[in-house]
């Protein structure tokens, strides 16, 4: 009669750790989700400089401002949401390297904190002046998707 009681405590087990299984998956979820909500917010601010540099938004120096604001915001948060449970789900982008070459990433997070900043504090009153900054800033976006990115569109 002994010999059934671990079997009566298998269906516990798988029950419990289901339980505690369910909180680290959402945790990944929220980490992927907020990093691509971030990044949909850095495409809008890019959309935009865009927009003002090809003549199809005026360009003024408060709306340069709040795209290099924006920019900025998304830079200074995003290497905060790429913990080790979350390298899959969600159809997330975040390339292997992200983990395998953390030194490297954080070198590319950084660079992007930096011009955001320092295009952010040259503040253009002109769209040549914006022109300058802006490619300096969107030249990080691209260096770093060659690397850190899987597109899966």
């Amino acid at each position: 009669m002994s010999a059934a009681r671990p079997f009566t405590f298998a269906p516990l087990v798988v029950a419990i750790a289901a339980i505690f299984a369910v909180p680290a998956i959402a945790a990944n979820l929220d980490a992927i989700k907020e990093r691509q909500h971030l990044m949909k917010e850095n495409g809008k601010a890019t959309k935009a400089g865009a927009a003002m540099l090809k003549g199809q938004a005026e360009f003024s120096p408060d709306k340069a401002k709040e795209v290099f604001t924006q920019m900025h915001e998304v830079a200074m948060k995003f290497g905060d949401y790429f913990p080790e449970d979350s390298k899959t789900g969600n159809k997330t982008e975040a390339a292997p390297a992200i983990w395998n070459k953390p030194d490297a990433f954080k070198a590319e997070l950084m660079k992007y904190q930096k011009d955001t900043q320092a295009a952010l504090d040259a503040n253009p009153q002109d769209l040549k002046a914006f022109g300058q900054s802006f490619a300096m800033v969107t030249k990080n976006c691209k260096g770093c998707h060659q690397e850190f990115r899987v597109d899966k569109r």
